[in-house]
């Protein structure tokens, strides 16, 4: 049975504590299906698009979040990126080198890697935090991230499982605290669901099954899709970046210059004509280019 991708936000009524619940499926499904990924990437995916919303749900702001995990070394996994906008919008891609365990903890598959989250507003300045990718699951680097960079009483419990992906997030809310047990008492409840709870269970039901005995406050639920932001334009400008010199070079060697979007792979051509009038329309100094289109 098909399940839509939202994510439920609740509270708990005499208490600091506030909570997400996301379910994806056909977002995840989209991803995962435009490259050969192992079941282990698969699964690793699905776990960091629910996470990305889940974080992107607990920040009031109009823009991105990024959730990247950059691996160090020349084997294993080297990048996996998740973007979620303030609209609903999820994309995600994973780069690795060689074959990969079949079954192996995230320190495992990128060893000496760290966890970066950046946030993107439309409006303001962008905000990065980095730390060390501590833990043996992306769920627990969540933690350490929390616990370390904004020291914010958090937990995080994801699951994926090649059909369906899914994440758990409770916090602490800052301020005065009305109820000294509640966080404890909240945190012990929700250490009881299983991936499989996570992954089949309507939120609903996971919410009263955990806390049926909380005053507990469940808000209306936010719809989720996959979206890649890439365009022409944002192709265009990046193309500008590199300088004439370079975009020339390329359309001397192919006959085009073709660009493929990393998290889509929409294509791009840009022909002669396409060239000249890319360079002309060119009026300053071109913006650094992105990274990822």
């Amino acid at each position: 049975m098909s399940i839509p991708d939202r994510l439920y936000r609740f509270l708990f009524e005499r208490a600091d504590v506030r909570g997400q619940i996301v379910q994806l499926e056909a977002a995840y499904q989209e991803v995962i299906r435009r490259r050969a990924y192992s079941p282990v990437l698969r699964d690793l995916v699905g776990q960091a698009m629910a996470a990305a919303a889940l974080l992107g749900s607990i920040i009031k702001f109009r823009g991105s979040l990024t959730l990247q995990v950059q691996g160090q070394g020349e084997q294993g996994l080297t990048l996996l990126v998740v973007q979620a906008t303030s609209g609903g919008g999820l994309r995600a891609l994973a780069r690795w080198q060689g074959e990969l365990p079949a079954e192996a903890t995230l320190g495992q598959l990128c060893p000496d890697s760290y966890l970066a989250i950046t946030i993107e507003p439309d409006e303001g300045e962008r905000y990065q935090g980095i730390v060390a990718l501590d833990g043996g699951s992306l769920a627990q680097a969540l933690d350490n991230y929390f616990e370390n960079s904004e020291q914010l009483a958090t937990r995080v419990w994801l699951a994926a499982d090649g059909e369906r992906a899914a994440g758990m997030l409770i916090q602490r809310l800052p301020g005065e605290v009305r109820d000294e047990d509640a966080w404890p008492r909240a945190e012990a409840l929700a250490a009881t669901i299983t991936a499989e709870e996570l992954l089949q269970l309507s939120p609903p039901t996971i919410i009263h099954r955990l806390f049926h005995e909380e005053d507990i406050r469940l808000f209306d639920p936010s719809p989720l899709r996959f979206q890649c932001t890439c365009s022409r334009e944002r192709v265009g400008a990046m193309l500008r970046s590199l300088g004439p010199e370079e975009v020339k070079g390329i359309l001397q060697e192919q006959g085009q210059v073709e660009v493929h979007c990393d998290f889509c792979n929409q294509g791009y051509r840009f022909d002669a004509v396409d060239v000249e009038q890319l360079l002309r329309a060119a009026d300053g100094p071109p913006e650094p280019p992105p990274t990822l289109h």
